[in-house]
């Protein structure tokens, strides 16, 4: 199914399955090579500002409805941001289109409330897994399928955060689809029920650290389609010891994911080409046990 608009040489199909409009994916409005693949997805659009203000080099790109797009240059590491909205269900429509104009390494930066009473406001959460409550993830996996961040990406988070000398923990957080009643709080006049008045404690017995909306999202599909993701949130609140902070931690939340993104540059830069990993076994193998019968050579770049 297709519509049409007007452009300058007339009428334009437009495509209802997969819109792209004026060459610009429709959604985030981009179009591939608009913003760099390695990326940082904050939800509150007003959050760009706040990145763009550490980059060495910064330009804003392009801003429709939820989704405002930066990028720039960061102690040498090109580098992009894009505000995702509240929730899985706006989030996944980033992550679906970033992937489709070469976007391949995704870093979450954004806020959340603890729920274990050792955390401080301020302290940042790296997450290596997530809690999928946000309910868009269900749409792509049954409820078995893990929502991980990727190994490497978590590993140049720690190594950031080391660097930076950041407060930080590591571990399990929960992403909700409601800000209310899916994070154990009452809603319009205390309106509440049992699964919610019991989900805090009992994420807080399993070990999860704490609540926020997207990670979840973002480790599913990314997996789902062998992107690279990883999530470093400032901790605004903390729901056991009832304090918030708006904006508690957030800059070293952004410089963690910022120097994160140059460790993966630079990791990447260095590491061997399939080509030349493939190329290496093939000789060790040979050595070991003789040129293997129709074997040939690794091709490609």
């Amino acid at each position: 199914m297709a519509s049409w608009k007007e452009c300058g040489h007339g009428m334009e199909r437009i495509s209802a399955s997969a819109p792209v409009v004026n060459n610009k994916i429709y959604h985030i409005s981009l179009g591939p090579g608009d913003i760099p693949p390695y990326i940082l997805l904050p939800g509150d659009p007003g959050r760009i500002d706040a990145i763009m203000r550490t980059w060495d080099e910064a330009e804003e790109v392009a801003f429709h409805r939820e989704y405002r797009s930066a990028r720039g240059v960061y102690r040498g590491a090109r580098i992009g941001a894009l505000s995702t909205g509240i929730g899985g269900a706006s989030t996944a429509i980033a992550v679906e289109e970033l992937a489709r104009i070469g976007v391949h390494t995704l870093i979450r930066v954004g806020t959340m409330g603890a729920i274990q009473p050792d955390i401080k406001v301020g302290d940042l959460v790296i997450g290596f897994g997530a809690v999928r409550y946000e309910c868009a993830s269900s749409e792509y996996a049954p409820p078995e399928y893990p929502a991980a961040a990727s190994p490497e990406v978590v590993m140049a988070l720690v190594e950031a955060a080391e660097r930076l000398g950041a407060r930080y923990h590591l571990g399990i957080v929960a992403s909700t689809a409601t800000f209310h009643l899916g994070q154990s709080r009452p809603g319009y006049r205390d309106y509440t029920w049992s699964g919610s008045r019991a989900r805090m404690e009992d994420l807080r017995r399993m070990g999860v650290l704490g609540f926020e909306m997207e990670a979840a999202t973002i480790f599913t599909l990314s997996n789902i389609y062998r992107l690279r993701s990883g999530c470093v949130c400032a901790v605004i609140a903390n729901r056991v010891t009832d304090e918030f902070i708006p904006e508690a931690g957030v800059r070293e939340a952004i410089m963690v994911a910022n120097e994160a993104v140059r460790i993966l540059q630079e990791a990447d830069k260095s590491r061997p080409t399939l080509r030349h990993t493939l190329s290496s076994l093939a000789v060790a193998l040979e050595k070991l046990y003789g040129k293997l019968p129709g074997s040939t050579p690794p091709r490609g770049p």
